[in-house]
């Protein structure tokens, strides 16, 4: 199968702990995405999210600074056992955070749709939900 990466950055108006934690806590990840999530906060945990349309478990997690993960779409063409990366980096830009986001191993024929994914299903509404919380 033939893969690519995603490579994307945001900025929140919040701190990077605030950043972190929205898409780390369950409560929070589930209040901003408008759907059940279910995140583990230790390495090799597991997580779900979106109903269970994605899941994956981390691999690396410092909190406030970075997040790595592997993650499974549920999605036509996606194979079951296959993980792509998602790396969430996290740094101070004056009274905001800038999120570097790089996912690698995506399927050829899902990159187009994963980005404009992750632009509608995280980072509008991340920005949306820390804006009403300030």
């Amino acid at each position: 199968m033939k893969t690519g990466t995603v490579r994307q950055t945001a900025t929140f108006p919040a701190e990077p702990r605030d950043v972190y934690e929205l898409i780390m806590d369950t409560g929070k990840h589930t209040a901003f995405s408008g759907s059940k999530a279910t995140m583990s906060k230790k390495e090799d945990g597991k997580f779900s999210v979106f109903d269970g349309y994605c899941h994956g478990y981390n691999i690396s997690l410092k909190e406030g600074k970075e997040i790595v993960q592997a993650w499974n779409f549920d999605e036509d063409g996606w194979p079951a056992d296959h993980f792509s990366i998602c790396t969430f980096r996290f740094e101070r830009k004056g009274k905001q955070t800038k999120m570097t986001f790089i996912q690698t191993g995506v399927p050829q024929h899902k990159i187009e749709s994963l980005k404009q994914g992750w632009k509608d299903f995280y980072w509008r509404p991340m920005k949306a939900f820390l804006q009403r919380k300030r």
